[in-house]
């Protein structure tokens, strides 16, 4: 597999379901691009507002934390702007007006870079099954970079109300894939990203063990033993 693309992005806009998604998910790539003058804007379509066993949590408390966390979490990787389209947490679906306000950020924020999550990613092993709302995120993105942003007659009150022309995302990156075909070292990057997923109190009770499982998750392979590196995978699209 490829490393990545040869040149930066100048602008990479990642969009998931939950606070806590772009940093496990692609955590060491942002802050990876961020480091090297990209800006790397988040969107979540989410608040994360039922992530919570508390029996004394109310959404709204719950909302106000995650959002806060993320914020944080985003600062450390160096994002410089964090979006919430403030969907109920657990009943996104992959909806028109879902793909139309993505489609409005997309056309709004011009990015070069998009990362999702793989909408085809519905387990892993017999251990692991994937969040619904993750799958409705990466469809309503795929959607709506591609053809909806690019063809000026999808939403065409968009250009004609808002003045927002079409844009062209060069690079798809599907996070969390089932077929990836190439992958980002973020050996340099990785106390970044666990130093962003501490952010996240509310959510992760041993950060210890976190920290754990993602170099476990993350390690190369193909590095030496005594050599460890790190590494996301990705399912990379090219556009343009």
């Amino acid at each position: 597999m490829t490393n990545q693309t040869k040149t930066e992005p100048l602008r990479v806009m990642a969009i998931y379901a939950h606070p806590d998604d772009p940093e496990f998910f692609s955590g060491g790539a942002l802050a990876r691009w961020a480091a090297r003058g990209a800006e790397v804007i988040i969107v979540l379509a989410t608040s994360g507002d039922k992530g919570s066993a508390d029996p004394n949590m109310t959404h709204e408390r719950l909302i106000a934390i995650r959002e806060e966390e993320e914020r944080c979490a985003a600062r450390v990787l160096g994002a410089t702007d964090v979006i919430f389209l403030r969907h109920p947490d657990g009943e996104l679906q992959p909806t028109l007006q879902l793909r139309k306000e993505l489609t409005r950020l997309i056309r709004m924020k011009k990015p070069d870079i998009v990362v999702t999550c793989d909408p085809t990613m519905f387990w892993s092993g017999t251990g692991y099954i994937n969040h619904p709302d993750h799958r409705a995120i990466g469809t309503a993105t795929i959607e709506a970079v591609f053809p909806t942003a690019r063809d000026r007659l999808n939403f065409i009150e968009l250009e004609r109300d808002e003045g927002l022309d079409v844009h062209k995302v060069k690079y798809v990156y599907l996070a969390v894939p089932n077929e990836p075909t190439t992958h980002i070292d973020i050996t340099d990057y990785i106390p970044i990203k666990i130093a962003a997923l501490r952010e996240h109190k509310s959510q992760i009770p041993d950060m210890e063990a976190m920290e754990a499982r993602v170099r476990e998750r993350s390690l190369d392979p193909q590095a030496p033993p005594d050599e460890p590196r790190y590494i996301e995978r990705y399912r990379l699209f090219t556009l343009a």
